[in-house]
């Protein structure tokens, strides 16, 4: 199979993981481990977080929701305190070398991820993020309003690089989002410890791109 193009998550693939934020302000706060994971999950595509990450509300309405959520959970914590600690993640500067050496090969680069609006801001246009001139497309779930592991955002990706799932090669860190990409035929790689995903990526492709 020839690949054409590359589709890169951001929060745990190219920029730290914003589950180990969540884990550190779990610690810090004296949070049962998980705890906020299982909120997010149990809301479903009707929570606060989901509904953040398709643009739907703005910053203080999900930190006022989300901290009712948990607080019927049975525990409690800072909205602001939690994105906060999500923000302070930084990008991994062997992934983003990585990006140049796969547009020198020819390939077309997208990000695929599920995010938030800087305050005020809502759907199209607005200030671009600060990774997007690494890529060819750059879509953000609060943007579009979809977010993974929906089909349609999937879709929606590869009709803006103009290939097929099939000739598309998928980093991301969740399972669920994986899932669903490989249903609809792309080649997919789990990225825990980046190294080893780049690692992956180059036998795959054929390149090299850790050195």
């Amino acid at each position: 199979m020839s690949f054409q193009a590359v589709i890169f998550d951001l929060g745990g693939v190219l920029i730290d993981s914003p589950l180990h934020a969540i884990a550190r302000y779990e610690r810090e706060q004296g949070i049962v481990e998980g705890a906020v994971n299982r909120v997010v999950v149990k809301a479903g595509p009707r929570g606060a977080w989901s509904r953040l990450e398709r643009g739907e509300v703005c910053m203080e309405t999900f930190q006022r929701d989300f901290e009712e959520e948990c607080a019927a959970a049975g525990f409690a914590l800072s909205g602001a305190g939690l994105m906060a600690q999500i923000a302070a993640c930084e990008p991994r500067p062997r992934m983003l070398a990585a990006l140049g050496k796969l547009h020198t090969a020819g390939l077309r680069l997208a990000a695929l991820t599920n995010n938030w609006l800087p305050e005020g801001e809502r759907g199209e246009g607005g200030e671009p993020h600060a990774l997007r001139d690494h890529f060819d497309v750059f879509v953000e779930s609060a943007r579009v309003g979809l977010r993974k592991p929906d089909p349609r955002i999937y879709h929606h990706v590869c009709s803006e690089l103009r290939v097929t799932p099939a000739e598309a090669v998928f980093l991301d860190d969740i399972g669920r989002n994986l899932k669903t990409a490989r249903q609809l035929g792309m080649h997919t790689i789990k990225v825990e410890d980046p190294d080893t995903a780049l690692q992956e990526l180059e036998q795959l492709l054929g390149l090299s791109l850790l050195v």
